[in-house]
C-alpha cells in the first residue's frame, strides 16, 4: 500500500476540481474570483469533516504562491502562533492555516488579532462548529466566513469513481463497486474518510479483480477501523444517540452516551452547547427551568473543565432527560419563518409603528395603539399581526401541565382567536 493515504493523493490542486462545493468553486463565486485576483481575505471555513476545508486552504496558498504554515489547534498554542507571526514579518502574503480553530481559547485567538489586522498574515481557519459561537467576535469581524455543504451521495460516489480512474496505484487493479452502501454509511459523509476506507478495503480484499460488497466492507472495517477513524468515537452518531435519548426521556441511555463522549475526549463545551439547544428545542415552556439549568451548566463547565465537569454535565443530562417534553416553541419559529418567506415583507400596522418624530406622528405612525397596562388585567384585544395574515396561529402550547396553563391564559384573553 502506498504510504500516502488515498485522500491525500486525490486532494484537488484547483478550486474547479473540488467536489460538492459548487457555490464556492464556480468561476462566478466570490472565492474563485478572489483567488484568481490574488486578493484573498482572511477567512473562516465552516463545515462538517471531510468536505474540503483543508483542501481549499492548500489551493489558496498554491494559487497565490504564498508561504503556507499549517497548525492544528489541538496541539498548538500561543508560542507556535507567535513563531509563525515572527517569520511572516520577513515574508510576503503568508497564509496561516489553523485546523479546528474553535479549539483555541480566547487568549490564543487574541494572539492572532494584531497580525491579521495589519496584514502580516492571511488567516484561514477551519471549523466544524458555528464560528459565531466559537470564534472571538473581534477576530470574526476581520474574516470572511464561508460555509461548506455536507457531501451528498452523488458527490461521494463521484469521489470514489474519480479515485479509481485517476489514482496511479488503484488503476493497476480492476475494481468493481458492486455495493456501496456500507462505504457511504461508515464514512458518514466524510470524503477523506471515504477514500481512505476505500483504499483499506481494496488492500484487505487483495484480489484482482477486486469486487467490493457491503459484507466485505463491514468485515474489513471492523478489523481495521482504527486505520481510518483515529478518534474511534463516531462523533456524529454518538451525539445523535445522546440527543435522541434525552428527547426520548431515557436518563440511563443519555448518561451512557455522555460517558462515551467524555471517554472519547469530546470537547466539554460542544456537549454543553448541545444541551442548551435541546433544553429549548425539546423541552421549552413545558419546563422553563431546563433552559436555565442548561445555560448555567454551560457556564460552569467552561470554568471547571474536566474531570469535574463530567458531574455537572451528568446532573444537567439526567434532569433534561427526566423533564416533560415540548417542541411547541421550535415548531412556532419554524412556521413563522416559513410564513415570512411565503408572504414577504408585510407592512407593520400603523398602530404598532414607532413614532419618535413629529413627521411620523403626522403620518399616523402609532395612531390607534392601545397601551395594555391601561386596561383591566393588563390586556386589550387589538391586532398585532399584519392585516394579510391576521388570526394566524403559530404557537400552539404543548400537551403538558405547564403549557396547558399557558393555553388557559391565552384562551381567556383571545377567546377563540388564534385557535386558543
Amino acid at each position: 500500500m502506498n504510504p500516502t493515504p488515498l485522500a491525500e493523493r486525490m486532494r484537488p490542486s484547483r478550486l474547479e476540481d473540488l467536489i460538492g462545493q459548487e457555490h464556492l468553486s464556480s468561476p462566478s463565486s466570490f472565492l474563485h474570483k478572489a483567488i484568481k485576483s490574488g486578493n484573498v481575505p482572511s477567512l473562516i471555513l465552516w463545515g462538517p469533516p471531510g468536505v474540503g476545508k483543508t483542501t481549499i486552504a492548500n489551493i489558496i496558498a498554491n494559487e497565490i504562491k504564498a508561504p503556507f504554515f499549517p497548525l492544528s489547534a489541538i496541539n498548538s498554542g500561543v508560542k507556535d502562533i507567535r513563531e509563525i507571526i515572527d517569520k511572516a514579518k520577513f515574508q510576503t502574503g503568508v497564509v496561516l492555516f489553523i485546523d479546528e480553530i474553535h479549539r483555541f481559547n480566547k487568549s490564543q485567538q487574541d494572539a492572532l488579532l494584531g497580525a491579521v489586522e495589519k496584514g502580516v498574515i492571511r488567516l484561514i481557519g477551519a471549523t466544524t462548529e458555528n464560528p459565531s459561537f466559537e470564534v472571538n467576535s473581534a477576530l470574526l469581524s476581520r474574516c470572511q466566513v464561508f460555509t461548506l455543504n455536507p457531501l451528498g451521495k452523488a458527490d461521494l460516489l463521484e469521489m470514489m469513481h474519480q479515485a479509481l480512474e485517476r489514482d496511479a496505484d488503484l488503476k493497476k487493479i480492476q475494481v468493481e463497486l458492486q455495493e456501496t452502501d456500507a462505504l457511504l454509511r461508515i464514512s458518514g459523509g466524510d470524503g477523506r474518510k471515504l477514500l481512505n476506507l476505500l483504499e483499506i478495503v481494496i488492500d484487505g480484499i487483495q484480489e484482482n479483480p477486486c469486487v467490493i460488497t457491503d459484507e466485505k466492507v463491514m468485515q474489513i472495517a471492523q478489523q481495521k477501523v482504527a486505520l481510518y477513524d483515529k478518534s474511534g468515537e463516531q462523533h456524529y452518531d454518538i451525539i445523535s444517540a445522546f440527543i435522541k435519548s434525552i428527547r426520548g426521556s431515557d436518563p440511563n441511555a443519555a448518561v451512557y452516551w455522555l460517558a462515551r463522549m467524555i471517554e472519547g475526549g469530546e470537547d466539554v463545551k460542544f456537549i454543553a452547547r448541545r444541551l442548551v439547544i435541546l433544553a429549548s428545542e425539546d423541552i421549552g415552556n413545558s419546563n422553563p427551568n431546563a433552559l436555565l439549568l442548561a445555560t448555567s451548566s454551560f457556564e460552569a463547565v467552561k470554568i471547571i473543565g474536566y474531570p469535574e465537569a463530567r458531574i455537572i454535565l451528568s446532573q444537567c443530562v439526567t434532569y433534561l432527560a427526566s423533564s416533560p417534553k415540548s417542541n411547541a416553541s421550535y415548531l412556532a419559529i419554524n412556521q413563522a419563518q416559513a410564513l415570512v418567506k411565503e408572504t414577504g415583507n408585510l407592512s407593520v400596522p400603523f398602530p404598532l409603528r414607532n413614532a419618535p418624530t413629529k413627521l411620523m406622528k403626522d403620518l399616523n405612525y402609532g395612531k390607534g395603539y392601545q397601551y395594555a397596562h391601561d386596561f383591566p388585567g393588563n390586556f386589550v384585544n387589538q391586532e398585532f399581526l399584519p392585516e394579510e395574515i391576521k388570526n394566524t396561529t403559530l404557537y400552539q402550547p404543548g400537551d403538558n401541565v405547564r403549557e396547558q396553563e399557558l393555553q388557559t391564559f391565552l384562551s381567556k384573553r383571545w377567546k377563540g382567536k388564534y385557535g386558543y
